[in-house]
C-alpha cells in the first residue's frame, strides 16, 4: 500500500513538474503541422478532410505569428532567448496563452460553420497559401523571402 502511495505521489510531481516547464514555453511540437500537401493531394480528399487541414494550418498560424520576432522554433522558452523567467513574463505568457485557445476555439467554431459553404478548389486554394505561409515562418528572418 505504501509503495502505491508512492507511485501515486511521484507521478503527481512529474505531471507538475511537466506543466510547469510548459507554461514558460511560447509554443510545443504539436502545434506544427506535419506535412506540407501538393495539389493533387489535396483534389483526391473529400471537403470535410479538407477542412480539417484547413483549421490545422489556421492554427498553427494563429499561434505562432505573435512570436515570430522571438523565435520560430517549438519547444522555446523565455529563458532560451534570455527572457527572465519572473512572475510577471510568466503571467504575460500564460494570459496570451488562455487567449490564444479561446481565439483557435472561437476560430474553429467559425470554420466548421461556415467553409464548408466555400467552393473546394477555394479551400484547396486556401491551403497551399497558409502551407506557403507557414514555410516561411519556419524559414524564418535568417532565410531567404
Amino acid at each position: 500500500m505504501k509503495s502505491l502511495y508512492i507511485t501515486i505521489l511521484a507521478i503527481f510531481m512529474v505531471s507538475i513538474g511537466y506543466s510547469q516547464s510548459k507554461k514558460n514555453v511560447f509554443f510545443d511540437q504539436s502545434t506544427l503541422i506535419g506535412k506540407f500537401h501538393t495539389i493533387d493531394e489535396l483534389e483526391d480528399l473529400k471537403k470535410g478532410e479538407l477542412i480539417k487541414l484547413y483549421k490545422q494550418r489556421i492554427n498553427e498560424i494563429i499561434t505562432v505569428l505573435p512570436y515570430l520576432a522571438l523565435t520560430n522554433e517549438a519547444g522555446v522558452k523565455l529563458s532560451d532567448i534570455g527572457i527572465k523567467e519572473n512572475s510577471g513574463n510568466l503571467k504575460s505568457l500564460d494570459k496570451h496563452h488562455e487567449a490564444t485557445l479561446k481565439a483557435l476555439e472561437n476560430t474553429n467554431d467559425l470554420i466548421t460553420e461556415l467553409i464548408p459553404y466555400a467552393d473546394t478548389e477555394k479551400i484547396i486554394w486556401a491551403i497551399l497559401y497558409f502551407e506557403e505561409v507557414i514555410k516561411k515562418i519556419r524559414i524564418g528572418a535568417s532565410g531567404n523571402f
